[in-house]
């Protein structure tokens, strides 16, 4: 039997499964923190696969995929994704990203990737070089929307009946904030309608226009008891067309991409771009800016930066630290009269890995994490 046969067949009834791993990473770097046009979490495997040895790389390179098939892995963490815009083939052997992943399903290996997910979370790939830079007073270059994380119901109701529908509300998981239940607002006013020949008013008469006093009743609801407890308020609504709105609440921003913090001395700029050098052992680094000049705060940007540290005023004393930088964006560095470290895309993102793996070695008792040895910079120096 083949490996791809046994694997197909091996189903974990007690341990750790692929499904398993996955919700420990998306714990520690949430898919919802990812931007929209990434390709995060599970790209291919069987959820109910077994999982016992874990490979981390930057990029699914094709020795990576020998690496993890001599060892024996079930799982392989790739930072970047493999699968990143809609295929129309699968197959191998070939020079694509695509051909990897089959070489993966064919070998019941799944593969998982953060990427864009992990650069924002906490601890994730810019806090891992932001600490390499030993920077004081981090803050995030961008804040992330949380997204629809609450319901606000809002039902108007008769007064007398107003505790009877909030109760009911309650009972289906309506009003609660923190660790206080059967939170509401109530604010009395009055409600207008004309019935049609065809109606059944429970106040006043159809064919005419009726005013009546109402209590307008608001409570908070998590998403997923929505349905429920519109279902409940309709059930003990009087009226036959009750009147309710549902409005989406965002929770608080949360850390977004990139990082921005104080140097804990100043320093120059080649001074910094050495030691980053060694402490990631870059092949090749280079710097925008004259090289003796001090600088006192580093704004963090892993892989390639791109314009997000123009979103932050810059100045002489300000250092943008990141993997690539584009021409235009070197000149334009320039002009705003700051500086910057290219520390070469892979070399400035692969510090999280060891933080990564130590993570994962916590969370997943019984797996064995390794970090590629294989996975590596593709540039070299002349």
């Amino acid at each position: 039997m083949t490996r791809s046969a046994k694997a197909a067949r091996k189903r974990d009834t007690s341990g750790l499964d692929v499904k398993t791993v996955c919700k420990t990473l998306e714990q520690l770097a949430t898919l919802k923190l990812a931007q929209s046009w990434d390709n995060v979490g599970l790209l291919a495997g069987d959820t109910r696969a077994e999982v016992r040895r874990l490979l981390l790389c930057i990029d699914l390179m094709p020795e990576v995929v020998d690496e993890a098939i001599a060892a024996e892995v079930q799982m392989i963490v790739a930072y970047h994704p493999p699968i990143f815009k809609a295929i129309a083939r699968l197959v191998e052997p070939g020079p694509t990203p695509e051909a990897a992943v089959h070489r993966c399903i064919a070998h019941g290996i799944a593969v998982y990737s953060p990427h864009t997910a992990l650069d924002a979370a906490e601890g994730g790939t810019n806090d891992a070089l932001a600490q390499l830079c030993e920077l004081k007073d981090v803050q995030p270059l961008e804040w992330a929307d949380a997204g629809p994380t609450e319901y606000k119901v809002v039902v108007f109701v008769p007064p007398k009946v107003a505790d009877r529908v909030a109760e009911a509300m309650f009972a289906a998981g309506a009003g609660r904030i923190g660790n206080y239940e059967k939170c509401s607002f109530r604010v009395p006013g009055s409600g207008t309608f004309f019935g049609t020949e065809s109606t059944q008013p429970v106040v006043g008469q159809a064919g005419r226009l009726e005013h009546v006093a109402e209590v307008r009743l608001e409570a908070v609801c998590p998403v997923r008891c929505l349905p429920a407890v519109v279902e409940s308020m309709w059930r003990e609504h009087p009226y036959e067309e009750p009147a309710f709105d549902i409005y989406p609440l965002k929770g608080r921003p949360v850390r977004g991409n990139g990082r921005v913090g104080r140097l804990p001395r100043p320093v120059t700029l080649v001074s910094l771009a050495r030691r980053l050098k060694r402490a990631v052992e870059a092949e090749c680094v280079t710097m925008v800016g004259d090289p003796q000049r001090r600088v006192e705060r580093a704004i963090i940007a892993v892989g390639a930066a791109g314009s997000s540290p123009f979103a932050v005023p810059l100045g002489r004393q300000d250092v943008i630290i990141t993997g690539e930088i584009r021409h235009h964006d070197a000149l334009a560095i320039r002009r705003r009269d700051c500086s910057a470290i290219a520390l070469g895309h892979w070399s400035s993102e692969r510090p999280v890995l060891n933080r990564l793996a130590a993570e994962l070695r916590t969370l997943l008792p019984g797996v064995a994490v390794q970090i590629s040895a294989r996975d590596g910079e593709p540039f070299r120096r002349v």
